[in-house]
């Protein structure tokens, strides 16, 4: 199973090979990922998400749709009950502090209010304080779900919207303040969308795979090692690797199929695991600024 295309680098003179750094660098920043549906955090940067959260980041989750469509053989009241459940188990095995439940129906974000989602994102950066997003790539090529990049291009807008100071003044008379979104990591969720940044999860293998075991309703991974296990045992036949219990039958089968693009992704680059973003920080003006001030300011 091939989540992405390991080939598709955006300008791969410019790749960033992002690494582990000690001593919590980011302590006092904030991040905020943002998904359509429960298992796209999982599969997409809950290694990275792990790696941040580990140097010192606080991390919050916005889900935006109820996913009442994804689920085998429930009703939609449980197949969203359900999900939500495991979102908030998600939540609590990557150390995310609070969960936002926005609601949206599954599959019809397209026919939403664009305006009302992204006012309430905006709202949530600058209560939150938010520093840096993870989500989908709001111009990723080869994207048939609407969720997907309607929640894509709302993160997208709000994330400098929220900086202004002329933008819904009612939030900043309740006592917000103006505050934009610096950095921004698009995950790859379809074969051909481009990557300009490899982050080096090696350390983060089991977070991410505990993640994925996590979202059982509509997961690849959550329960199929079970589930084959189980019927291998029918047959009477078993395998020894996946061990004897259930919970190590669906991680073996995570470790094997399920984040098998990670580990090619990583083994390209001269790493163990890796997951692949279209990357944008700070701007270059910004920084040129930021760098000159460094380097000619002198004390009064």
């Amino acid at each position: 199973m091939s989540i992405y295309d390991p080939f598709s680098v955006s300008r791969r003179d410019e790749l960033v090979i992002e690494r582990p750094q000690a001593n919590r660098p980011h302590q006092g920043k904030v991040l905020a990922a943002i998904q359509a549906h429960a298992d796209d955090i999982p599969l997409f940067c809950a290694g990275t998400v792990a790696k941040l959260l580990q140097e010192g980041y606080t991390g919050y989750l916005i889900q935006t749709t109820n996913d009442e469509k994804c689920g085998p053989t429930r009703s939609l009241g449980e197949t969203i009950l359900a999900n939500e459940r495991e979102v908030d188990d998600l939540a609590r095995v990557l150390g995310f502090q609070q969960v936002f439940h926005l609601g949206y129906r599954n599959h019809r974000m397209d026919g939403d209010s664009a305006l009302e989602l992204r006012c309430r994102l905006i709202l949530l950066f600058r209560l939150l304080r938010v520093d840096t997003v993870f989500t989908f790539n709001p111009w990723g090529h080869n994207e048939e779900n609407p969720d997907h990049w309607v929640t894509a291009r709302a993160v997208e807008a709000a994330c400098w919207m929220a900086g202004m100071d002329k933008d819904y003044p009612e939030q900043l008379a309740a006592g917000l303040q103006p505050h934009a979104v610096r950095e921004k990591y698009y995950w790859v969720a379809r074969a051909g969308q481009p990557y300009n940044r490899v982050v080096d999860i090696g350390a983060q293998v089991e977070p991410k795979i505990a993640a994925i075991r996590v979202n059982k309703t509509q997961g690849p991974g959550g329960s199929t090692g079970s589930r084959l296990k189980a019927e291998l045992a029918a047959r009477g036949l078993r395998l020894p690797e996946w061990g004897d219990d259930d919970e190590t039958a669906d991680r073996e089968y995570i470790r094997r199929f399920v984040i098998a693009p990670n580990f090619k992704l990583g083994q390209e680059h001269g790493l163990r695991c890796a997951e692949p973003f279209y990357y944008l920080g700070p701007s270059d003006d910004d920084r040129a600024v930021r760098d000159y001030l460094a380097e000619h300011a002198v004390p009064l």
